[in-house]
């Protein structure tokens, strides 16, 4: 029996769904994102806009090449995206007041309205990724997958989770 029969080569094989760790966060990650592709199919090259955005709206204004490095978005690539997000008005290239040569990316205030709105959808796509769990173990497991994110991501503070998420689901 293989994957075209129904079963999922890969994950735990004896039946104890849950044992193995990177099957489990490899069944979440796929389910969450999902749910997130429906909610920023709008955005213009969905999942990295709003990253994009998320970024920006947190007040950050990195250069693109920054944003780039951040977000492990290929600099061959990331002009493209800043075009299309610039082009829908959510983003502008600003002139460094401190170094005329660089040009720092903003959010504008149409694209901090959509970060809003985008922000609100997700949290309600990630309630619906729940629906089946019992709020009690939602609650411990967001609150505990966040501890653990926190404390791994301050002993390795150059591990970049854009880049962790996009590996995941690359496979």
């Amino acid at each position: 029996m293989g994957a075209e029969d129904g079963e999922c080569s890969g994950g735990p094989t004896d039946g104890a769904f849950g044992t193995d760790l990177g099957w489990s966060l490899g069944v979440i990650l796929r389910a969450w994102h999902q749910q997130v592709e429906r909610v920023v199919a709008d955005v213009p090259h969905g999942t990295r806009g709003y990253q994009i955005l998320s970024v920006l709206g947190r007040g950050d204004s990195p250069t693109q090449k920054g944003l780039a490095e951040h977000l492990s978005i290929d600099k061959t690539v990331m002009p493209y995206v800043i075009d299309a997000l610039e082009d829908a008005r959510l983003l502008a290239r600003k002139v460094d007041a401190a170094d005329r040569r660089v040009r720092r990316i903003v959010i504008t205030p149409r694209g901090r309205r959509v970060l809003g709105e985008l922000t609100t959808r997700m949290r309600t796509a990630e309630q619906a990724l729940f629906d089946d769990v019992p709020a009690s173990l939602r609650e411990s497991f967001v609150t505990q997958a966040a501890q653990i994110a926190t404390t791994i991501h301050r002993a390795h503070p150059a591990l970049n989770p854009c880049i962790a998420v996009q590996d995941a689901l690359s496979e």
